[in-house]
């Protein structure tokens, strides 16, 4: 096991999984404190840096594109305060996050985890009720639906049309970007068959942010309903991925020379995406075995 301690958290590595916990420092940004503790499997890593500095260094966690809500809701726009995925660590703590470091790496080595995009979410998203306030609104998700209720600094025409409820099954995407200079930032929602090309401050099924210190918090409400709805990537097709050898293996004459696709690395492979996929839930205990095996026993 692996593990550093710092005032801007608790990062541990038990050789499956990463267990993220917020400092309680008053430079750990608001998202993180409230997100609280965050477990990460191995699977859905894709590597992990560490960079030294005069005074202070950082760990990084880089995940798989598609592994996780909350990445794919914010689009990777995370002020450094809020992104759980990093932690500050002081000079004299270098050579523990090396440690760390080259730990998570070589683990990531051994079991053979792709640093290729998922095709299903391997992280839960936040849990939900939760409601956030920041802006010209309130959003709020239950699992079900989105509530949206507007407050006095609203827009007259958008807040007209009074609190929004937004069943979940209307939601086909979901959005978050904060604010950058002068361009205000928004948590919006594309709901069928409404047109989402008015601004934030015009659009009913958008909450437009300012800049202060709780937007963050509405793109907890974004990665929520992100993690419940239909991956991008679509269900991940497995049609070879039932146990036993494919038929042309079977009907190859004895002393026969296997294609080239049954060589070692090819088998390889194969091992690290039924890993995968048993680590993403796509198949089960049982069918992962038997797959297993019967690549083992053509190794």
């Amino acid at each position: 096991m692996a593990e550093i301690i710092q005032k801007d958290g608790t990062w541990v590595f038990d050789g499956d999984a990463l267990r993220l916990t917020p400092g309680r420092d008053k430079n750990t940004g608001l998202l993180r404190r409230t997100l609280g503790e965050l477990v990460v499997p191995l699977g859905a890593l894709a590597g992990v840096s560490f960079e030294q500095g005069k005074r202070s260094g950082r760990l990084r966690l880089r995940l798989r594109d598609g592994a996780d809500p909350l990445l794919h809701a914010t689009g990777g726009r995370l002020a450094e305060p809020h992104d759980p995925y990093q932690l500050t660590v002081e000079s004299d703590r270098y050579g523990v996050a090396e440690y760390f470091a080259d730990e998570v790496r070589n683990a990531l080595l051994l079991d053979g985890v792709s640093p290729d995009p998922v095709g299903g979410y391997l992280l839960p998203g936040p849990s939900v009720p939760l409601s956030a306030t920041a802006g010209d609104g309130t959003a709020g998700f239950d699992g079900e639906r989105v509530r949206l209720e507007w407050n006095w600094k609203t827009e007259d025409a958008k807040a007209a049309t009074g609190p929004r409820t937004i069943p979940l099954d209307d939601i086909t995407a979901v959005e978050w970007q904060p604010a950058a200079g002068l361009e205000n930032g928004h948590l919006r929602f594309t709901v069928r068959g409404a047109p989402a090309t008015a601004p934030p401050k015009y659009d009913p099924n958008a909450v437009e942010l300012w800049g202060f210190k709780k937007d963050p918090l509405m793109a907890l409400v974004a990665a929520a309903v992100q993690a419940r709805l239909p991956h991008p990537a679509g269900p991940a097709a497995v049609p070879d991925a039932l146990p036993g050898p494919p038929p042309a293996v079977e009907a190859a004459a004895p002393g026969a020379v296997p294609p080239a696709e049954d060589d070692h690395d090819a088998l390889l492979r194969r091992l690290r995406e039924l890993g995968e996929l048993h680590r993403s839930g796509v198949l089960t205990d049982e069918e992962f075995g038997l797959a297993k095996r019967a690549v083992l026993k053509r190794m």
